[in-house]
């Protein structure tokens, strides 16, 4: 274990909740800013965003580093990011608003929807939590998920990206997010994917989009930009301002028994696995945890935390991979980040 390391963990161990009273929270904000700016520069991140939420409305926000170097522009915390795989969690709202509608079920075979789907046999639910492989027990496979893309296109009637943009981002008011990269408008079409004034809205936000950046031991270096393209796996453009506005409305979005159902642990023959339909779940210090990570390998990265019964939530957004590569986030566990554990020592 390197030094920088040591001394995060001599501090975890140290920090009790704090997060009790007026002056605790007050105390445990800025804690959490004094420890966020080591960390990053720990993990090697030009720039990082970050916002809690407490009862649907933020708290505090704050950018640290750079969004982009060469220009030294500061990150904030309405600056967008690609959010990888985080874009998961709109699929799983477009397909409760599906199932709400009576038109999909969790349970249905994915060869109902994508008759063309590679074996082994699995249900919308399994794909969902990342339990549709040989065994049905857990495994991470995001290129799985990816083929809910036709299934959220036949029930909505429309490209992923319009579901998107139609039934999310325009209902929750996420102004500085998109979805995705790919916003070419046919001219002259009749019946366009994006308004005029959501195409204009979302040109401006990709200008603004944080600079990626690949970060090795020779140092730190500008990527290319990921795929332009968006799926069920993802692609979404998002503040983390946006994903604290999408987060407090989850109940909106679907109807709060839809999102008890999705917010339900996945059991294998008795054994609960790490998942939710869409996102991981466990238990620390007595609390249950809802979270999910996003990584896109040297460019981005991402991680939200809740913590429901408290109505607390932690939304992180990256322009390198550092929240997520050095830490196997994959396998089910939110305490192996430094950030996440971080977080849950001050404020739980």
């Amino acid at each position: 274990m390197g030094r920088g390391a040591r001394v995060t963990a001599l501090v975890l161990a140290a920090l009790g909740s704090l997060y009790s009273s007026a002056s605790g929270q007050n105390l445990a904000f800025s804690l959490f800013e004094r420890y966020l700016e080591p960390l990053r520069v720990q993990a090697g991140i030009p720039g990082l965003s970050v916002a809690i939420a407490q009862d649907g409305q933020i708290v505090w926000d704050r950018g640290f580093g750079l969004a982009d170097v060469e220009s030294n522009t500061a990150a904030r915390a309405d600056t967008p990011y690609a959010i990888g795989d985080l874009t998961q969690l709109f699929t799983t709202v477009l397909l409760g608003q599906c199932s709400e509608r009576g038109l999909v079920q969790p349970d249905d075979q994915l060869r109902t929807w994508v008759p063309l789907a590679p074996d082994p046999p699995a249900t919308i639910r399994q794909v969902l939590s990342h339990t549709a492989g040989p065994t049905s027990t857990f495994h991470y496979d995001p290129g799985r998920f990816v083929l809910l893309t036709d299934v959220v296109q036949t029930c909505t009637g429309m490209p992923y990206r319009q579901a998107v943009s139609q039934r999310i981002l325009d209902p929750t008011s996420m102004i500085d997010a998109a979805p995705g990269r790919e916003l070419t408008q046919p001219v002259g079409d009749e019946n366009p994917i994006f308004s005029a004034i959501s195409f204009d809205r979302y040109t401006a936000v990709l200008e603004r989009l944080a600079t990626p950046y690949r970060v090795d031991k020779r140092g730190r270096s500008r990527s290319d930009l990921p795929r332009p393209s968006v799926d069920a796996t993802t692609g979404v453009i998002a503040s983390v301002r946006d994903l604290a506005k999408f987060d407090a409305n989850l109940d909106v979005l679907v109807r709060p028994n839809t999102l008890s159902q999705i917010w339900t642990t996945v059991s294998v023959n008795g054994t609960a696995q790490p998942t939710t339909m869409g996102w991981f779940a466990q238990t620390y210090e007595g609390q249950r945890l809802i979270w999910q990570f996003g990584i896109i390998p040297d460019s981005y990265s991402a991680l939200i935390l809740k913590v429901p019964a408290r109505r607390l939530t932690l939304i992180l957004l990256a322009n390198s991979d550092g929240l997520s590569s050095p830490f196997p986030l994959q396998d089910g566990d939110v305490t192996s980040s430094l950030f996440a554990r971080t977080f849950l020592r001050l404020f739980l």
